[in-house]
């Protein structure tokens, strides 16, 4: 038996998180240069919060490695509780929680349930505790305000920075601010990702943004894993068996076709955060519903292809601030940038009237042309990856062009000077060659003699020796003294200057890093818009439609999203779960006739709405859900010291004591057991999957029709499952004598066979008796063998 419903109960969750997002998209051709097929790896990315809780209200802040940037959280009430702050961690997944070691007795006992969660995966979070010092409203501005931000013009005065910071970070949030000071302080004192630098190099930030916490639609990890939204699966590459994942069978595998990996982030953090915001929704929808039009399908695949070359931006920008930028990374930019002003360049031909084609020509600004041009003009790429460093194009500085001609210059300069060397040397002395090298100078070369044995014989007059390398002989002389005078050390020179004209490159680019950020937001989006396109015009998608005043869901003809791709074929139901008759479904019927798949179908198209993805139906119709809860799987852990029952209980308490009247709730062979008596009212509707007995035979029609199952056919599928026809007989019989209200009574062959047994063992004793041993003791044989034994006999 399965239920499926909108359930009434006491009240609702709080507020949770979500954030708004962008996209962008991208053009056939790009010029440059040849891309390298790696960018290098790349550090896992790792989530320091920090939080602080006074008075029923919440201050969270966070930096992300994987983008060097720090989010802030605007002070938030919270339960006693802290839901709120759960939440916020089940998101996130911080490798780290910061905390003022002053806390009340509600984060006490929160932070200590948080350290003691041994089944937490991948691992349970680092607690640190701060003196409270450093928590200080004002010391956390001043930590604020004196930061060194690579965004902020180094130009900006005292009063502008401080205006310019006051435009992102709300300061009137005292809680955040502390927060923010506190995170601060943690990541100045653990140095995280700079720990190898030297100390005057700062942990790069990159930027400020907010998270914010509202219209978020509340689902578990239960949901997600039965409802098979995220799957993990060991990949079968022996090279990442101890670390590496891939995406099995789910939704999000079917929907990801992201171009950029910057899109699958981004398309993930969608379905960890689906949304009751109407206007996001459709906004998405609007998109996908454009791009699915015959005539788009060109311009869809070009901005397809582009987005492809649109790379991790954030990270190279982190090198830069560091000052360790690679080859690559100029390449894989100036393919970005350029890639970027196709996609600003394609959008403005498209509908002016779609938000997100509007940004994308507005905010793709002409930035991103003074970047690509100066990176175009300045990097040589070809002489940089042939010297494995950067190197600059001619006529860009007249003096590293002078000493390049110098340096080129030199083979056969120096042929001229050995020759002449030469005349002034011992005639034992067949040839000479006078050698550059970087950071020592010039050199003279000379092979050694048979004669030259000890170190003493080294000596020539007129010439300094320096060493002995390869069986040549190098020494300083009068002429090579003067080429270091007049030529010097060209190698060093030539990279020191090229080395300062990539530092102001560095400059120019991270000063324009605000346009490169929000590239990176407009195109995932607009990737993800465009992933989620491809998979409805595929499999045959249809647009939602969201009714506020719904309390529930309408589905017209919908289809299970995975199961439709496994099955030759899939029959297609409704739902309707919605008003005040028939508010919960309770379905009936034999095992197999695809009862939880139903639910499962419901669940997940529901959750496709939220997300803003066409979904498998002919019509759906969203009402206000505000969350997805489900007992269907009871995922066992050894770690909880839970029974499954207690699991089970468990999953339906969480439904009852946070669902609300706006709640949809799937629940699947609760409690595992069959009860005949089943209530009625106008709440309740029952619902039956039809099927039609042909002989001995059960087919399986796969609808769904109103009424109740009035047999289980549980015979039937016991036969499907090859259990022995005497024990399904057996069992028929036994289900017969209970419905009649009759006793049990054993089987008269088995007991006539387990008689035989006994009498069997009992005489193979007899007969291994020895009568003529002195110790044997009859009575304690009959009274410990044979009368036992009688008593089974007869």
């Amino acid at each position: 038996m399965a239920s499926v419903a909108a359930t009434p109960a006491r009240t609702p969750n709080g507020p949770g998180p979500g954030e708004a997002s962008a996209s962008f998209p991208t053009v056939a051709s790009v010029p440059g240069p040849q891309e390298p097929e790696e960018e290098g790896e790349e550090e896992p990315a790792e989530i320091h919060l920090c939080v602080l809780w006074n008075s029923g209200y919440l201050g969270i802040a966070y930096y992300d490695t994987s983008d060097s940037t720090i989010h802030f959280m605007p002070d938030a009430p919270d339960h006693e509780s802290l839901k709120l702050l759960q939440r916020v961690l089940d998101e996130i997944d911080p490798r780290s929680v910061v905390t003022s070691a002053k806390q009340d007795e509600n984060m006490t006992r929160f932070l200590g349930k948080l350290a003691s969660q041994e089944h937490r995966e991948p691992k349970r979070p680092e607690i640190i505790f701060l003196p409270s010092v450093d928590f200080g409203l004002e010391i956390s501005k001043q930590r604020l305000l004196s930061g060194n931000y690579s965004f902020i013009p180094d130009s900006m005065t005292t009063t502008e920075k401080i205006l310019f910071l006051s435009s992102i970070i709300p300061f009137d949030c005292l809680l955040m601010v502390r927060a923010l000071g506190g995170l601060l302080k943690f990541l100045g004192r653990r140095r995280i990702g700079v720990e190898l630098e030297e100390y005057n190099v700062s942990v790069p930030i990159l930027g400020f943004k907010k998270f914010v916490l509202t219209n978020l639609v509340s689902i578990d990890q239960d949901t997600y894993s039965v409802l098979q939204i995220f799957k993990s699966e060991s990949h079968p590459s022996v090279y990442k068996v101890a670390s590496g994942l891939k995406e099995g069978l789910s939704l999000f595998g079917i929907l990801n076709r992201c171009r950029c990996k910057w899109g699958e982030k981004l398309l993930r953090l969608w379905f960890t955060r689906p949304t009751q915001d109407l206007g996001e929704l459709n906004s998405r929808l609007d998109v996908i519903q454009f791009f699915l039009l015959p005539q788009n399908l060109d311009m869809a695949q070009m901005l397809h292809r582009l987005l492809g070359h649109i790379k991790n931006v954030p990270l190279i920008l982190k090198r830069m601030k560091l000052s360790h930028t690679k080859v690559s990374d100029w390449q894989v930019l100036y393919k970005t940038v350029y890639s970027a002003l196709g996609l600003r360049d394609a959008c403005r031909s498209l509908p002016q009237s779609i938000q997100l084609f509007r940004d994308i020509a507005q905010e793709f600004s002409d930035d991103l042309h003074h970047i690509a041009s100066l990176i175009g003009k300045v990097v040589d790429f070809e002489g940089s990856l042939a010297e494995n460093r950067f190197t600059v194009l001619p006529n860009i500085d007249p003096e590293i062009d002078e000493k390049k001609r110098r340096l080129m210059g030199l083979p056969s300069f120096l042929t001229e000077v050995a020759r002449k060397e030469l005349e002034n040397l011992d005639s034992r002395i067949p040839s000479c060659s006078v050698i550059y090298i970087p950071l020592i100078g010039f050199l003279l070369s000379i092979p050694r003699l048979p004669s030259m044995v000890e170190t003493s014989d080294f000596e020539i007059e007129g010439l300094d020796f320096m060493f002995l390398s390869e069986e040549k002989l190098h020494y300083r002389s009068a002429r090579t003294k003067e080429l270091d005078a007049l030529l010097g050390d060209l190698h060093c020179d030539i990279r020191d200057q090229e080395t300062l004209l990539m530092h102001q490159l560095q400059c120019q680019v991270l000063a324009r890093a605000a346009v490169l950020t929000r590239v990176l937001d407009l195109a995932s989006r607009l990737d993800v818009l465009l992933a989620l396109a491809s998979a409805a015009r595929d499999y045959g998608y249809s647009r939602p439609r969201y009714s506020p005043q719904l309390l529930g869901v309408r589905i017209q003809n919908g289809r299970h999203p995975l199961m439709e791709l496994c099955a030759r074929t899939f029959v297609p139901n409704s739902a309707e779960c919605g008003g005040d008759i028939g508010r919960v479904k309770v379905i009936t019927g034999p095992n197999s006739s695809g009862k939880s798949i139903y639910l499962k179908q419901v669940g997940l198209i529901t959750f496709m709405a939220l997300v803003g993805s066409f979904v498998p139906a002919e019509e759906a119709e969203i009402g206000a859900v505000d969350a997805i809860f489900t007992r269907i799987h009871s995922c066992e852990s050894i770690s909880l010291g839970l029974s499954t029952f207690m699991i089970d209980l468990n999953q339906v308490a969480k439904a009852v004591n946070n669902a609300t009247e706006r709640s949809l709730v799937l629940v699947d062979e609760f409690g595992k057991g069959t009860n005949t008596l089943l209530p009625q009212g106008p709440l309740v509707q029952y619902l039956t999957m039809e099927t039609c007995e042909d002989g001995d035979d059960l087919v399986f029609f796969y609808q769904v029709c109103e009424g109740v199952a009035r047999a289980s056919h549980a015979s039937h599928t016991a036969t499907q499952a090859g259990l022995p026809e005497k024990l399904i007989a057996r069992g028929k019989q036994v289900s017969d004598l209970i419905r009649s209200g009759k006793p049990i009574k054993p089987v008269q062959e088995l007991l006539k066979e387990k008689q035989m047994e006994n009498c069997q063992t009992l005489v193979d004793k007899f007969l291994k008796l020895d009568l003529e041993d002195p110790s044997l003791d009859l009575d304690i044989f009959m009274s410990q063998e044979v009368l036992p034994a009688a008593t089974t006999i007869l």
